[in-house]
């Protein structure tokens, strides 16, 4: 098992290896099956508690994946060995699904009101199918469910999201010596590049304009921007590039994202300023600087919000690991 990190995205090995160890040791006590030929079929996957779990309900969780999977992984091999992969991980969100929905029932002694369902239904049937209720049952029934199937499906989702809620750990356990800790052990990962955060006015030639008028149309725009107009609001005016709308903002850019004869121009400006009119082929650019960050490790201030964030995110995510295992510690589950 491999802990991949880049610049752009940490991934920490911790958590993984307890997740992993989690997985594995429930593996140990089933075993993989071919669910897509007899005998399998048909026939009990696994009982939990009193809730019974089918092979059906396996390849209907497995199916929408395998087709990515395939992409990924070409080798028949190491395909065969994700599909193993993905069996136990299915399996084992079904398990927790009915340990999770059967806590709730236990804790709360209630339903998600049925409100609350509907709600969330109509609004996948507007976001995802348009609200064409024809597609969605398609779409339903192309999964082999039935809609009381797929609402009872829906209903035990929301549980286990409101419980997960629930079980959240607070912000406020993060100390600012682990903030700190947490930064000195990682500031590789907080290298930033040169960048500028920048605006930008696009001219080009409509029908048979030529380069002369485009020239003494950025010229007007010089001038109204040394009379102190604002650089957003003629972008919105002049500019012919798809940020129009947004005044023209590029937000923040490397060199690297721009074209040499623009980047060469934009890095030595200081931020509030603004270029000449450039011409490249047929089209005129003007630039606007409005920040700029230096190549180097920044900041603890600048980066405390986001370690923060990477520190709550690895608490809620043992806390749910820890939660689950003590569910399964308590519980009936018998695999087939």
């Amino acid at each position: 098992m491999f802990c991949k990190v880049t610049y752009s995205r940490l991934t920490y090995c911790g958590a993984a290896i307890s997740i992993y160890l989690a997985f594995a040791s429930s593996a140990a006590a089933q075993k993989i099956h071919n669910i897509w030929d007899p005998p399998y079929k048909n026939g009990i996957a696994a009982v939990v508690e009193n809730q019974i779990i089918t092979f059906e309900e396996l390849r209907r969780e497995m199916g929408p994946l395998i087709p990515r999977l395939q992409e990924q992984y070409p080798s028949p091999r190491v395909f065969q060995q994700q599909m193993r992969d993905l069996y136990l991980e299915i399996m084992q969100n079904l398990v927790d699904r009915v340990l999770v929905v059967k806590e709730f029932r236990e804790e709360l002694e209630g339903q998600i009101p049925r409100t609350f369902v509907e709600q969330e239904f109509n609004e996948r049937l507007l976001t995802d199918f348009g609200g064409d209720r024809s597609k969605f049952l398609d779409y339903v029934r192309s999964q082999g469910k039935t809609m009381r199937e797929y609402r009872k499906e829906l209903e035990e989702q929301i549980i286990v999201s409101v419980m997960r809620g629930r079980r959240r750990k607070s912000q406020s356990e993060i100390s600012p010596e682990k903030i700190e800790n947490f930064y000195n052990q990682n500031k590789i990962h907080f290298f930033q590049e040169e960048s500028i955060q920048l605006r930008l006015i696009m001219l080009k030639p409509f029908a048979e304009e030529t380069p002369d008028l485009l020239m003494q149309t950025a010229g007007k725009i010089l001038g109204e921007l040394d009379f102190g107009a604002d650089f957003a609001e003629l972008a919105k005016r002049y500019s012919q590039d798809a940020r129009r709308d947004r005044g023209g903002d590029w937000g923040w850019i490397k060199r690297s994202d721009l074209r040499e004869e623009l980047s060469q121009v934009a890095f030595d400006l200081l931020p509030g300023q603004h270029s000449d009119a450039i011409q490249i082929g047929n089209q005129v650019f003007l630039l606007n600087v409005e920040d700029k960050r230096n190549e180097g490790i920044q900041s603890l201030e600048d980066v405390r919000d986001r370690i923060e964030g990477i520190l709550a995110q690895q608490i809620q995510r043992q806390s749910e690991i820890q939660w689950k295992e003590d569910l399964r510690k308590d519980a009936y589950i018998r695999y087939f």
